[in-house]
């Protein structure tokens, strides 16, 4: 399908990339990239997406938008307190571009839920802010074959890695296993600086279009870190762990479970 006037102007700076152009525009359109969390995270990789471009978005997230969250999360606006995350993201990403169709989960991502969703999706990523969701995602990512971006937060550091099941390193592979529950504290206990998701959000979203393009290095293999405070990345290469239990040589995970309740654990507000 031939883009439309109003769509070569729109993506006019893209398509003049070489790296793009408008057969790599008209991918971007075709494409559908699933979001997990629509809070500190996941706003910057809906707001980006959805510029870019991105023919599908879908938002998973089953909490609705709270004062506190003003502070990080830019896809939600004062007027949007009480409202459902994914209903107020999906009205910001329609009024950014109307060629982006929406699909809204409000609702827990779980054992019982996430194969069904992540199926429809060509790319996912993860903008939650627990380890019981993290580790969810990359099972079912792993297991299913799709290609995701992990990113975490705190205070003022942040990370982020893709992962091209089958190919790289997946979470697992640096953490096996999930710490005791409270070991870590989330943002809501230990605080976070309100711009640090817009920049491993926007990384995410860049690692996404790249994917989805086929172009540039993919971060996978390696996990880049960033200090806020001290203005520094640190790119670490790490190595697949032959003894990872969802993809080393012999797995021991090959079917999803929930590591926690998901229903009292999944705060994916970042």
């Amino acid at each position: 399908m031939a883009l439309t006037e109003s769509q070569i102007e729109r993506y006019s700076r893209h398509i003049i990339l070489k790296e793009v152009g408008g057969k790599g525009q008209q991918k971007l359109l075709d494409s559908k990239v699933l979001i997990i969390g629509a809070g500190g995270l996941g706003a910057p990789i809906a707001l980006y997406l959805a510029a870019a471009g991105i023919g599908t978005i879908g938002i998973a997230d089953a909490d609705t938008v709270d004062l506190s969250n003003l502070q990080r999360q830019v896809i939600h606006f004062t007027p949007d307190i009480g409202k459902p995350k994914v209903i107020s993201a999906k009205e910001k990403i329609e009024a950014i571009n109307p060629d982006v169709q929406v699909r809204t989960y409000h609702e827990w991502i779980s054992a019982a839920t996430i194969m069904a969703i992540i199926k429809e999706y060509d790319f996912v990523v993860d903008g939650t802010d627990n380890f019981a969701a993290k580790f969810l995602i990359n099972d079912a990512c792993v297991l299913a074959g799709k290609p995701y971006s992990h990113g975490g937060i705190l205070q003022f550091v942040g990370q982020t890695i893709t992962v091209l099941p089958g190919k790289s390193t997946c979470y697992r592979c640096i953490f096996p296993t999930s710490p005791p529950k409270d070991a870590i504290p989330t943002c809501s206990q230990a605080g976070v600086i309100g711009v640090l998701p817009g920049v491993i959000g926007s990384i995410q979203a860049t690692e996404a279009i790249k994917f989805l393009l086929g172009k540039g290095e993919l971060l996978v293999g390696r996990i880049l870190m960033y200090d806020a405070l001290g203005m520094k990345f640190r790119d670490v290469a790490i190595n697949r762990n032959p003894n990872c239990p969802v993809c080393g040589e012999h797995p021991t995970i090959t079917e999803i479970r929930d590591e926690l309740d998901a229903l009292t654990v999944c705060d994916l507000e970042q």
